[in-house]
């Protein structure tokens, strides 16, 4: 019996991913898991609360574009298929659940910065994925901050 049949990255496309989806891989492959890679996007209106006094929506064409383009190239290096390969719109962490939900999956792996203090209660996307998942989550530690960075 495998620990899990259905794992999915969720992944922002900063360098850290990369590191992320090293271990999702990992984990899929130990447990013989479909492997599956979403990213979601938030709609410009939404991350400026839709008060943009012009059309922009050539420039979220450009970026989903261009995103498309991106997640492919990453994909193809993890040997993730082309049907398993997930862009979608909106709110990250609802996107995320609602994506998992519907398709069974039963890991979901994020990123993590491991915040503290003030960082923490202003949320994160790893912090919103966690609360309301609908199965297990695991929290990759990226962009670990050294005394030297503090």
């Amino acid at each position: 019996m495998s620990l899990y049949s259905r794992v999915l990255v969720a992944v922002d496309l900063t360098e850290d991913c990369k590191l992320v989806a090293d271990r999702a891989s990992e984990i899929a492959e130990v447990s013989k898991a479909d492997l599956h890679l979403i990213h979601v996007i938030e709609p410009i209106t939404l991350s400026y609360g839709g008060d943009i006094p012009m059309d922009v929506s050539a420039v979220q064409e450009s970026i989903t574009d261009q995103t498309e383009a991106y997640i492919a190239t990453f994909a193809s290096a993890y040997g993730i298929p082309f049907d398993h390969q997930h862009l979608v719109y909106g709110r990250p962490e609802r996107e995320i659940h609602r994506f998992a939900m519907e398709n069974d999956v039963d890991c979901i792996v994020v990123g993590s910065h491991g915040r503290h203090g003030l960082a923490l209660l202003f949320g994160s996307t790893a912090n919103g994925v966690l609360h309301g998942a609908p199965c297990d989550i695991i929290a990759v530690r990226v962009g670990v901050i050294t005394d030297e960075n503090e």
